[in-house]
């Protein structure tokens, strides 16, 4: 008996998971997260969000470097991003990228998390230079952490 609850309990969960983002609730929350390196912005997941040396304001150069997006995906979203604790939310926004994909940006950075982050909270990738540029983290104020 106890079992038939829990499982009827996680599926009532996912119904209401699944009309909520049906409704166009917030999509992923960007949040902060205490690291070896302060508090940084990361996403819904706690992995860091990181920028690209070669991004200009709002536009994302990643994509136009041939294997970039596979080695450090943007962050994106279907509706609007969720800002977390300590995210100032005048600094969330998103740009579109080819065929309509909305990326994430916090203080016009646009956001990627990187493929071979281990865990929550991962920094050892920060100041790493591949693809032309170099990946920062970021901190609540938008400002680039080395």
């Amino acid at each position: 008996m106890k079992r038939t609850t829990v499982v009827l309990m996680g599926i009532a969960a996912l119904a209401f998971a699944a009309s909520a983002l049906a409704a166009g609730k917030p999509g992923p929350t960007i949040q902060l997260r205490a690291t070896a390196l302060g508090k940084i912005v990361v996403n819904g997941r706690g992995r860091t969000a990181y920028e690209f040396t070669r991004d200009r304001r709002n536009r994302d150069a990643c994509a136009k470097v041939s294997g970039c997006t596979s080695v450090w995906p943007a962050i994106t979203v279907k509706g609007n991003p969720a800002a977390g604790p300590g995210i100032k939310r005048s600094l969330l926004g998103t740009i579109r990228l080819a065929g309509g994909v909305k990326q994430v940006t916090y203080a016009g950075h646009p956001l990627y998390t990187y493929s071979g982050d281990s865990g929550p909270g991962q920094t050892a990738y920060v100041g790493v230079s591949q693809f032309g540029g170099i990946w920062y983290a970021i901190n609540a104020g938008g400002n680039t952490v080395r």
